[in-house]
């Protein structure tokens, strides 16, 4: 391909005001999306990313970049600005697929950087140099490519020759998942720590310091290589199925997970978000397992920390939409490991308001921050000691044309190398003993514990 095509610098300075944004789309036949993933690999393999909504309606594969946007201060409110300026210089048909940016946001960008971390900002976002989607049953590969020159019909031109490499290599060369690399250390990481956090904000909580406060904690898992990412991407998918699975690659290290929390979708104006807090896990019989819904449904403890995030985001909705309708009553969501409480809830979204006002607003929710919001940060920050990077944060995308989705990233790992870091937490109140929450978090853990071969902690 033309060189200043796949140079990073290039494509990203092409974000000025000057630049042109062009789209274009071809429907193809039927295409995994895992195959796609793994065609961009050798020359795209630092900058992909995979998403699959819950009911497997959306699919999105990119690979490669046309451009990158990225903030620290401000964050939400600038990646909404430079997504905006993007979007006035799209030139498209109206046959073709509006582009989509896809990334995340860090949980809190106040906490330290650890290692780990390095290579993510406090907001990321990509729109891919190559753009898979699958909607409605149809399947869409679309070029976006943005470029300050007069003439881009030959650069353009290339890139279509590319796409259909990419689609070729999809379709014909056979899709295969290397085996899984074998886990040689699993390591829990500061567990007295944890365990001595929890006591800690227990007692805070019972001065009536603040309500509820979400603590979490990370293990690492060590490899005898380097963990193929599609393969974990397919694993993750097949361990729960019924969720939102992501993939965001940022050179060698790859954040990925399996969320049952939708944070907010947008589609054609109407806002979507699903309050889920509150936890139990699976019987091992149809009958154990119903009898277990029973005793979450009547639990004070899981009931008061669910209406909690029923209450914020009912605020947020009222705020942010015309209208609004919120079940009185939370129903059961069912996933392999867990069953959680779970209200949606649904509002038309006001004139002017966009899917990154609504992440801002929305995030942390108290099941991943706590009660009253910023009294639970300055908490976490205090007593958790640690840097959950983009876990428990947005995580999803956008369009052109302002529909998208965000869900929170839990049940959710780091790949780096030859190792794996792992992170779950839960929510702390009044009642909460260190020995029942770091129980919790290993029921939490183990859906990227199996996908990735760990050892289960029963």
């Amino acid at each position: 391909m033309n060189s200043k095509l796949t140079d990073r610098a290039n494509r990203v300075s092409a974000t000025g005001n000057n630049a042109r944004f062009f789209t274009e789309t071809i429907e193809v036949e039927t295409l995994s999306p895992l195959a796609f993933f793994e065609a961009g690999h050798s020359h795209y393999g630092k900058d992909r990313f995979f998403w699959q909504n819950a009911d497997k309606t959306v699919k999105l594969v990119g690979l490669g970049q046309a451009a990158v946007l990225t903030a620290d201060d401000n964050r939400f409110a600038s990646i909404s600005l430079q997504w905006k300026a993007l979007c006035d210089g799209l030139i498209k048909e109206e046959k073709d697929m509006d582009p989509v940016l896809f990334g995340g946001f860090s949980f809190d960008p106040q906490t330290r950087q650890d290692d780990e971390w390095i290579a993510f900002p406090a907001a990321y976002f990509t729109v891919p140099l190559f753009q898979m989607k699958i909607e409605k049953g149809k399947t869409y590969v679309s070029i976006n490519y943005l470029t300050e020159e007069p003439q881009a019909a030959a650069d353009f031109e290339a890139l279509r020759h590319e796409r259909d490499r990419l689609i070729h290599l999809a379709q014909v060369e056979e899709f295969t998942l290397t085996a899984k690399a074998s886990v040689v250390k699993q390591t829990e990481l500061e567990t007295d720590r944890y365990m001595k956090a929890v006591k800690r904000v227990t007692s805070q909580i019972k001065e009536q310091i603040a309500e509820k406060v979400v603590i979490a904690r990370k293990i690492k898992l060590t490899f005898d290589e380097e963990f193929q990412k599609a393969a974990a991407l397919h694993a993750i998918s097949n361990e729960q199925s019924a969720s939102y699975h992501f993939g965001l690659q940022i050179g060698q290290e790859m954040f990925f997970g399996a969320t049952p929390e939708r944070l907010v979708e947008i589609s054609n104006g109407q806002a979507y978000s699903a309050c889920v807090a509150g936890s139990i896990k699976r019987g091992k019989t149809a009958q154990e397992d119903q009898q277990l819904g029973e005793v979450l449904l009547r639990d004070k403890k899981n009931r008061e920390e669910h209406q909690y995030v029923v209450d914020m985001i009912t605020a947020v909705f009222s705020e942010f939409c015309t209208s609004l309708q919120v079940n009185k009553t939370p129903k059961l969501l069912k996933v392999r490991d867990i069953q959680h409480l779970f209200t949606p809830v649904e509002g038309k979204l006001a004139e002017d308001m966009d899917i990154f006002r609504l992440v801002e607003a929305l995030h942390p929710t108290p099941a991943l921050g706590g009660v009253p919001r910023n009294k639970a940060l300055e908490i976490i920050r205090e007593e958790e000691q640690m840097d959950r990077g983009f876990y428990a944060g947005p995580i999803g995308w956008t369009d052109a044309a302002g529909n998208g989705e965000f869900a929170v990233a839990i049940r959710s790992g780091l790949l780096t190398g030859k190792d794996a870091y792992l992170y779950a937490g839960g929510g702390i109140v009044a009642d909460s003993t260190p020995t029942e929450e770091y129980a919790e978090t290993w029921v939490k853990f183990r859906p990227v514990l199996r996908a990735l071969g760990g050892r289960l902690h029963e």
